[in-house]
């Protein structure tokens, strides 16, 4: 069984690592060392819950999108997130876009377009199919 604490911590970690990158220029002299930690932490992510989020990808590709090919997990992290304060338990609140993620083609309707973003606060996978429409297809613990 996985932690799901643990992996909602490392998965913040890297929104965080990825929202710093995000902030500097190129010219930065920083950028190439925290684009080297934030490989190094994705590296870990996949070393640490790669086999399981496989499997949970698996699940909701076979369910929503299935002739879409299942990409390693963090391919669905998405590259902009937008921290919307804090939740009750003190975790950050995160939005993302709605073409974040893996273009995926749904099963239910061939040629929309749609996304799966893996998603902290608590881990998720959101199916991102319009300007302010997602639906939560998956939720750590939640199997």
């Amino acid at each position: 069984m996985i932690n799901a604490e643990s992996l909602d911590n490392a998965l913040i970690a890297l929104v965080e690592k990825r929202i710093q990158l995000n902030e500097l220029d190129y010219s930065d002299d920083s950028y190439d060392d925290v684009e080297e930690e934030l490989h190094d932490m994705e590296d870990s992510f996949v070393d640490k819950y790669g086999n399981y989020l496989e499997k949970v990808l698996e699940n909701v590709h076979e369910k929503y999108c299935s002739d879409t090919e299942v990409l390693l997990p963090t391919a669905y992290i998405a590259k902009n997130y937008v921290k919307k304060g804090l939740k009750s338990n003190g975790k950050p609140n995160y939005e993302v876009s709605p073409q974040e993620g893996v273009w995926v083609e749904l099963d239910a309707s061939p040629g929309k377009e749609a996304h799966l973003v893996l998603v902290p606060s608590p881990t998720r996978i959101l199916l991102m199919t319009g300007a302010n429409q997602s639906t939560e297809v998956w939720r750590v613990g939640n199997q």
